[in-house]
């Protein structure tokens, strides 16, 4: 089987030119990214009014882009080609911390792999009894056939994951723009008086409003997870080209995440007032089941958990290979402190082992619990995304070339808004 390091269709010569892989890749940061997340996002950024989406529409790709372009800049200032995140980590940043960040790192990540394992045996189960009137198999059966499944995909590689990911993202990206597009006869531009630039948008609304949705901006378009698995598989392939290669594909990755995403945002939010979009929230269902009981929408009605699934299954897998890389940096390091050896692939195996009963495990129980880990993860990644390598280009010499830009001061504050946002927001 042809490598993802290897394999090559190139529209010219030379590693500046655009490869087959350099797509796949692409195709799978968007995956990781856009995930069933934006199923909830027209909710929770269109109440706000039109101002704070519109502030939202702008900053969406600088935010995106830089702090994505960051990390992947620190992964790849590494020595060795071929250390991931939590290798780069101790390298730049001592013993002590790399073990505290890679903890810090597998904590952020795993949770959300387990949510995603809630969420698609609930999809499926709801799918199953509502929209094909048929009695689901008991929980614990249908979870672990689920997970297996997924687990299938992981376990034939690196490789196979992404091109899985990439894969999915086609009907993905189809079905949501079609259902963007789908919604435009129903667009309701005189509603927007109700959502006007006057109160409570303005002054201290405004801000407050822009505040608290930096944090679901940050997370609809996060795809940190696969970061550092992407880094390593360009330097590998581009060498001392990697770094040029890596932002021009997070570049593209990024245009079609804000484009296709909130091009379906908007289309949502000029369907429904502001009272609409609040007693969707207020049933905490998704924007597609709220807009097919709104329409009595049969078409939205299948289309919703068939979207959902799609988006759920390929963030799981764009998120396990995160997990994987935290859990496997951990074992690495307490091995190495004991003096033995790492051989990586018993160490992958037993990483799937751990992560396949955990995940149906999670699933089977079905637990309330998950969205205050999740919660408690987000200023981690915040801190890891935005701020860490905006600290290494201050203090590590390998990094001190990208210094002197405004992009860097952006990139810091949005970090400490989201911080502060998610901390206020669980404290409330």
């Amino acid at each position: 089987m042809e490598t993802m390091q290897t394999h090559s269709v190139v529209t010219g010569t030379g590693p500046a030119a655009w490869r087959k892989t350099d797509t796949i890749w692409m195709l799978g940061l968007y995956g990781t990214a856009i995930g069933a997340g934006v199923l909830f996002l027209p909710i929770q950024a269109g109440m706000g009014g039109m101002l704070p989406l519109i502030v939202m529409t702008i900053i969406a790709f600088p935010m995106t882009y830089y702090s994505h372009r960051g990390l992947t800049r620190f992964v790849l200032s590494g020595k060795n080609p071929g250390d991931d995140i939590t290798e780069v980590v101790e390298e730049h940043f001592g013993n002590g911390a790399g073990k505290l960040i890679t903890l810090l790192y597998f904590f952020a990540i795993y949770p959300i792999l387990l949510t995603y394992s809630v969420a698609i045996t609930n999809t499926v189960e709801s799918f199953i009894t509502y929209q094909m009137h048929m009695s689901p198999p008991p929980r614990a059966l249908l979870a672990l056939i689920l997970i297996v499944c997924l687990m299938s995909i992981v376990r034939l590689g690196e490789q196979m994951i992404v091109k899985a990911m990439s894969f999915l993202v086609f009907p993905f990206v189809i079905t949501l723009t079609l259902l963007a597009l789908y919604l435009i006869p129903h667009w309701n531009l005189s509603g927007l008086q109700g959502m006007s630039f006057e109160t409570p948008q303005a002054g201290a609304g405004l801000w407050k409003t822009l505040w608290l949705a930096i944090p679901v901006m940050v997370f609809s378009f996060n795809h940190s997870p696969i970061i550092s698995s992407f880094s390593v598989a360009k330097r590998n392939e581009y060498g001392k080209e990697a770094e040029q290669k890596c932002s021009r594909i997070l570049m593209f990755a990024h245009i079609m995440m804000v484009f296709t995403v909130m091009l379906f945002v908007f289309s949502c939010v000029f369907c429904l007032s502001t009272a609409d979009l609040a007693q969707a929230k207020a049933q905490n269902i998704t924007i597609l089941s709220y807009l097919a009981n709104h329409f009595h929408a049969p078409f939205i009605a299948w289309a919703a958990p068939i979207i959902a699934m799609i988006a759920i299954s390929k963030s799981f897998l764009g998120h396990y290979l995160g997990a994987r890389e935290g859990f496997n940096g951990m074992m690495v390091k307490m091995l190495r402190s004991r003096g033995k050896n790492v051989d990586h692939n018993k160490l992958n195996r037993l990483t799937a082992i751990f992560m396949l009963f955990t995940a149906w495990l999670v699933a089977t129980l079905n637990p309330n619990v998950l969205n205050i880990i999740e919660t408690l993860g987000g200023p981690v990644i915040a801190i890891i995304l935005f701020l860490m390598p905006m600290y290494a280009i201050a203090k590590v010499p390998a990094m001190r070339k990208y210094s002197g830009h405004i992009s860097n001061i952006f990139v810091v504050l949005i970090g400490l808004i989201a911080i502060t946002a998610i901390s206020y927001s669980l404290f409330l």
